[in-house]
């Protein structure tokens, strides 16, 4: 995106080859330590367009691929490890992470490029907006910050905040000029900000805003400020420099706003031809919620082919959301490609295990936009919970944990109070003690529901002013029960 300026079906007939990788990666099954036959990357290849980088901390994205993921440094000595798979062409090694970073902080420092191009990232430099490490450069993720399941397989993502990013902007095969690429990101869909930028893909390798068309990145998030959907988002865009682009007019295009908890998402590009994929990455096939010609000013393209993620092209760093895995292709891939690799996504078994923690988040509802806090920044057991302003406060930081708890300030826990089965019951903080009425369920649809009650998360009387309160309410599915997770 321009920080000067300033300061996201049609169903085709799937080739025999493309029709057999998606036949292996379904019938493997996300079981066993190998994720599938056939990765994403084998698939592009059968598509003839295959893949230039590939990076994940989660799996492998080729079916033969034995090496590492990633590496990490941890903070008590300094000392590195890569972080590799289970088997060829399965999940990450999260024990070993574990293990290492035991007792103390570790960060990753490296995401590896499977492709075989050396087109790995690392530590973003400062560009035209500093970061805020040393020198200007951006943050390096907590590797412990981002844990998901894949099949029951315990692995980390890379957790974005703002001011954490990654970079690489002596690429080799990647996309330049109008030259024609696709690109897909697999992210967190309850993580994310209206701020610019969390992006992966193709940038500038300078860091400077200096012109439109230099970009072609996936944009997830919730900003307003240059183009946007339907709803209060978040949406899937391309970052095309000097704008957020939902479709081929700048400003508004009716893409829906995004409501899995796992979500793929597709830009891609050709001259004077671009489109807009998304879809859950736990099931289901993708939507093409655009598809069509390029904004003006932005045919041809000038793409310079960096890679980044994380932050936009000039390394604005005030965007936030959680990457699991993503690749650059060489040539535009058909729809047909794109859903066998969907296919594929969907077997690796995103978030099927036992829990998927979230580090601190605000609960926003998304009648309301504010934020779920305990008041006055009360400790006391008992306190009701309620909606505010969203403000940087520990109050409002939540972190779902692999118990199924929503924990605040480190030991305290949402709570339906005395144990309550019935509507009105008020939610408050109580010392956390693992009991069920502390124990709640992100839902695909937004809710969150109590697993003793089964009652939803509510904001009393639909009201959406500062101090309304929450309780427990019969399901509805109504937007007062409907609650996003975000930095």
């Amino acid at each position: 995106m321009n920080g000067m300026i300033r300061s996201f079906i049609a169903a085709v007939a799937t080739p025999p080859a493309l029709l057999a990788a998606t036949a292996t990666a379904v019938l493997t099954g996300p079981s066993s330590a190998q994720a599938a036959t056939a990765g994403p990357c084998d698939i592009y290849a059968s598509g003839g367009t295959p893949c230039v980088a590939a990076h994940s901390t989660t799996r492998a994205l080729y079916g033969s691929y034995n090496g590492p993921l990633y590496q990490i440094r941890r903070s008590s000595d300094n000392t590195i490890k890569d972080v590799g798979v289970l088997s060829a062409g399965g999940y990450a090694d999260a024990a070993s992470q574990d293990s290492f970073c035991a007792g103390t902080s570790c960060v990753i420092t490296v995401i590896y490029d499977q492709s075989g191009r050396g087109n790995r990232l690392t530590q973003a430099p400062a560009g035209y907006w500093p970061g805020p490490a040393a020198g200007g450069a951006d943050n390096l993720a907590d590797a412990k910050a981002a844990p998901v399941t894949l099949g029951g397989h315990k692995a980390y993502g890379v957790y974005v905040a703002p001011g954490t990013g990654y970079r690489n902007n002596n690429t080799n095969g990647v996309a330049k000029g109008d030259q024609p690429e696709g690109i897909y990101a697999v992210v967190d869909g309850t993580h994310y900000n209206n701020w610019c930028c969390f992006d992966y893909g193709n940038a500038q390798t300078d860091g400077q805003a200096d012109s439109p068309a230099i970009m072609e990145t996936v944009y997830f998030g919730a900003d307003k400020q240059w183009g946007w959907g339907d709803g209060n988002g978040p949406w899937v865009m391309g970052d095309l420099e000097w704008g957020l682009f939902s479709g081929s007019k700048a400003g508004y295009n009716p893409n829906p706003t995004i409501n899995q908890r796992y979500v793929t998402a597709v830009v891609k590009g050709e001259p004077n031809h671009w489109a807009i994929r998304e879809g859950s990455a736990q099931s289901g096939a993708l939507s093409t919620v655009f598809d069509g010609v390029r904004p003006s000013g932005y045919n041809p393209m000038k793409k310079e082919g960096a890679i980044l993620l994380g932050i936009g092209g000039d390394n604005s760093t005030s965007g936030a959301g959680t990457f699991f895995e993503g690749v650059l292709t060489s040539g535009y891939p058909s729809d047909a490609t794109e859903n066998a690799v969907q296919a594929n996504i969907t077997a690796a078994g995103y978030g099927a295990g036992s829990g998927d923690p979230q580090p601190g988040a605000q609960i926003v509802g998304n009648q309301s936009g504010r934020c779920v806090e305990v008041p006055a920044s009360s400790t006391a057991n008992g306190a009701q919970v309620q909606l505010a302003d969203c403000q940087n406060a520990d109050r409002q930081r939540w972190t779902y944990t692999s118990g199924r708890a929503l924990q605040v300030y480190g030991n305290k826990c949402l709570d339906a109070s005395g144990q309550g089965t019935v509507n009105g019951t008020k939610v408050i903080i109580w010392d956390c003690n693992g009991q069920p009425n502390q124990q709640w369920t992100l839902n695909a649809d937004r809710t969150v529901t109590g697993v003793q009650s089964g009652l939803c998360l509510d904001a009393e009387g639909a009201g959406t002013a500062n101090g309304t309160r929450l309780i427990l309410w019969a399901c509805h599915g109504g937007p007062n029960q409907q609650w996003s997770l975000r930095n």
